[in-house]
């Protein structure tokens, strides 16, 4: 069966009348892999908006409420769980192989009969944003990218993050001293050049779970390679938003991927 393949769909409850929701099963390399997925009740045709969760297991799940915000902005939301999570088969593997998850959901937003395939937005929150990058990369009919607290160079999360140290060792097989070539594989960065889709980094210059540090290094080597590129920067919010300036960011972020359809 193809990477992409819907192959169970059952309604989930919905907190948006006007949104439905539906809890998804479909094949990411052979793997059956779960998402979810927002669906506006009204509109014939849509742009897709493939969400990219941050976090790994039960840090950063999915939640509804989210994927409902900016399906009400007039998108197909689809928002893979990754493997190995909620039910779904294989091991997530924090930017390694399952990247493929997000790239398999592009897919299943390009085959969706709603959604028009030349205007689908990749949009990716903090361990998001490498996924995003990447998916980005692979699926060369992105029409725009958007990461926001993302990171963008594992080498880096592993110097700050000291209380996921444990973590990425176990899961990428050591640190980035021992096994480089593992820590550049899950690094977009040394792929800009691949990276087409127009750009936008969100970040809050306090964050502390992802450094500033990670968005000013992708936009560097964007502008350096004459990528499209856009940054909001924001000097007093950390990895969270208040919510009133989240809600407004989200009507910001999705105008602006609108801007980006492709002609």
């Amino acid at each position: 069966m193809q990477d992409g393949t819907i192959i169970e769909k059952r309604r989930f409850p919905s907190p948006h009348p006007g949104i439905h929701l539906y809890s998804v099963t479909y094949i990411s390399q052979g793997l059956r892999v779960k998402g979810l997925l927002a669906e506006p009740v009204k509109g014939d045709v849509l742009d897709g908006f493939l969400y990219l969760r941050g976090g790994i297991k039960n840090v950063g799940k999915v939640r509804p409420g989210r994927i409902i915000q900016f399906a009400a902005q007039g998108f197909i939301v689809f928002a893979p769980f990754y493997r190995g999570n909620q039910g779904g088969e294989g091991d997530e593997d924090f930017a390694g192989e399952d990247r493929q998850d997000a790239i398999s959901a592009f897919t299943l937003l390009e085959q969706h009969p709603r959604v028009n395939p030349d205007s689908i937005h990749v949009f990716g929150f903090s361990r998001g944003g490498v996924m995003a990058l990447w998916t980005a990369i692979h699926c060369k009919n992105a029409a725009s990218v958007v990461t926001w607290g993302g990171v963008s160079d594992m080498f880096l999360t592993y110097v700050e993050r000291e209380d996921l140290r444990r973590m990425m060792k176990r899961v990428i097989g050591g640190t980035p001293k021992k096994y480089p070539e593992q820590y550049e594989y899950r690094t977009p960065l040394f792929e800009a050049d691949e990276l087409d889709a127009p750009v936008l980094i969100i970040h809050g210059v306090l964050d502390e779970n992802v450094s500033i540090e990670h968005a000013y290094r992708l936009e560097k080597i964007l502008k350096s390679k004459e990528k499209p590129v856009e940054s909001w920067y924001f000097d007093n919010f950390t990895h969270y938003f208040p919510p009133a300036m989240n809600r407004q960011i989200v009507e910001d972020l999705t105008q602006w991927m609108k801007r980006q359809r492709k002609k």
